[in-house]
Order: C-alpha cells, then structure tokens, then sequence
C-alpha cells in the first residue's frame, strides 16, 4: 500500500512517542466550523421558493400554520438530511484517508459510491420501489466489497507515485459506473440511476430521510474506535506493535465507510468531494489525531453541505441548483488548492 509523508498519519493515545504532527487549532478551528454550521442551518431554514420567515413561526399559534407545516415537512427534514450527510461523509473520508495512508482516497475516489449505486441498482431491479431498507443492505454490501477489492488491488501493486493511489479507485470507480449505466439502460432505469449520481436535496421531505439517522450509529462507532483508526494509519507493523489489531481495525473502517456511503447515496444522492477536501482542509489545520479532528470534521463536512445547497438555492432562485453539482464545482476549485498546498508542504505527488 503506497504511503505519503510521516505527518500524514498519527496515532492518538500513543501519537506522542511516534512523534508525529499534532496542530493546536483545534479548538478555533471547531469554533469555526460550528458558526458556520449555525449559518448555514439559519439559511437553510428561511431559504426556498417558498416564503418562511422567523416572525411567521413566531406568530404561529398551532401546528397547522402554513409556517410551521413547512418548517416540519420540508425545511426541518431538509436541514436535518444536510447535516447528516454532510458530516458524515466527511468523517468517512477521514477514516479512508487514514486507512489507506493516502490523503487522496476518499468514498469518492476509491470507487465506494459507484459500488452503493451498482447495488442500490440491482436491487431495485430484484426488489422493485419497495423495501428501501433492503435495497440500503444490498447496496451496503456491494459498498464493502468494493472497497476491499480496492484495499486488496492496492497491497498488490507498487505504486511510486502517491496519486496513482486514488487515479486506480477512479478507474475502478469508472468500470463499474459503465456497467451501472448500461444495466439503467436496457432497464429504462436511467432517471432513477441520476437521483443517485447527483445530489438533490429538493425531494426530502419529512418520512423520505429518516433512514439518514444510521449513519449516527457510524459516526459513534467511528468515535469509539477513533485511537485504533489513527494508530492503525501509522501502518500495519506499527500498529501491531503497539498492541492494535491493524486487520481488525481495518475491517470496522470499511463497515463504517461502506454504510455511510450507501445511506447517503439512497437518500441525499452522490455529493462529491466532501470526503476528499474537507478532513485535507481539516487535517492540516488541527492535525492528525483522529479524535481530535473527527468532530471539527463532522462540523466542516455539514457546513460545506449546507454552503453548496444554499448557493445552489440563490443563484437561480425561485429554482435551485442540486446540491451535488454546487459541491463538484466549489470542491473542485478547494481541492486544487488544497493540492498545491500538499505539494508545497512536502508531500510526494
């Protein structure tokens, strides 16, 4: 597995005696990133084509006001979808980046969301519009497996180079999107397949979103295990002589990346580079202990999200842009910079 520079990957409890990076940032930098989680969620909430303002819940006087109806049915659940997706693909991102001891994987880049939408495909073929909750476990599994076919091609070859590390989950990622596409295709299933492929907020409303709340259950655990992810980013042999079980560990990664990417794909749809810019941005501000960047990360990624739905909402109002072709713009052009930064801090391109 090709590895980037010492401060790429730091242990928690232990990361002291390996001595790698640790920033002090954290704390504006969480202080930071949750103003603009409050910004943004205050601009979700009185956004839309639809007129709400603070003063029409105020003046409400029951739950069948127009305002409040809207706030419960559609901006509430709306914001609330945002939130989840966005942290929680950036949490997952981190957890990649650290695996795989390159700061270039992601869901995104390792081919896991193109796996979710091959099994969320097929399953809709097998199961039809029902059963979401199964169609969620199919594509949970295909995520998994794909992304440990891309673990294991990446133990076999040599990569000198560290961005041929995420070039090879883009091409797997490509393959398999082809089949996707051609399976939509003799299916007649093709708008359905661009619900998943571009992020579109404007259908969720209060009972299509729900199944987001799983994703909680991932970030917790990611938490829980955040001192063993960060040990095991030093590499197999360290982690093992510290005490942690580098495969173990690297298994609960993949389930947590895999149910995350899958949740988000089903309800929110693709929105890239959340899990690819934000824990870069993240990391080089507070460092590379993942519990310490784990909540400025969940915060980032939601307020990235929410920044991209709002744009996406101002620019052609009434209308709105999805929020994944907003993301794949704005994270475009913060991704390049984030590049050229890495290169000039060192790290082997």
């Amino acid at each position: 597995m090709t590895t980037t520079s010492p401060h790429d990957a730091g242990p928690a409890a232990p990361w002291r005696a390996a001595g790698l990076r640790r920033a002090a940032g954290s704390r504006p930098a969480a202080v930071a990133a949750a103003a603009l989680v409050v910004a943004g969620a205050l601009a979700s909430l009185f956004l839309g084509a639809a007129d709400l303002a603070p003063a029409d819940l105020l003046a409400a006087r029951s739950l069948d006001d127009p305002a409040v109806e809207l706030l419960l049915v559609s901006r509430g659940p709306r914001l609330l979808a945002l939130l989840l997706a966005g942290s929680a693909m950036a949490v997952a991102g981190l957890l990649m980046m650290h695996l795989t001891r390159n700061r270039f994987v992601s869901p995104s880049t390792a081919g896991t969301v193109e796996w979710a939408q091959l099994g969320l495909l097929l399953a809709t073929l097998v199961l039809g519009s029902t059963g979401v909750l199964e169609r969620m476990l199919v594509a949970v599994v295909a995520a998994l497996a794909g992304t440990a076919l891309f673990l294991r091609l990446l133990r076999r070859l040599v990569l000198a180079d560290t961005l041929l590390v995420p070039l090879v989950g883009l091409m797997l990622g490509a393959v398999v999107s082809g089949v996707t596409t051609g399976i939509a295709y003799r299916a007649d299933l093709l708008p359905v397949l661009a619900t998943w492929t571009a992020g579109d907020a404007s259908g969720i409303i209060a009972g299509r979103f729900e199944l987001l709340w799983l994703v909680v259950v991932a970030l917790a655990v990611a938490w829980w295990q955040a001192d063993r992810f960060t040990v095991a980013g030093l590499g197999e042999g360290t982690a093992v002589s510290l005490g942690v079980d580098h495969g173990a560990v690297v298994r609960v990664g993949l389930v947590v990346v895999a149910v995350v990417t899958a949740v988000v794909v089903v309800v929110v749809g693709a929105v890239p580079f959340v899990a690819l810019v934000v824990p870069n941005l993240v990391t080089i501000v507070v460092g590379d202990d993942i519990r310490r960047a784990l909540p400025v990360t969940a915060a980032a990624g939601a307020a990235f999200v929410l920044l991209c739905d709002v744009v996406g909402r101002v620019v052609v109002h009434p209308y709105e842009i999805p929020v994944g072709t907003v993301a794949g713009v704005i994270g475009g052009v913060v991704f390049l910079v984030v590049l050229l930064r890495l290169r000039g801090r060192g790290v082997s391109a």
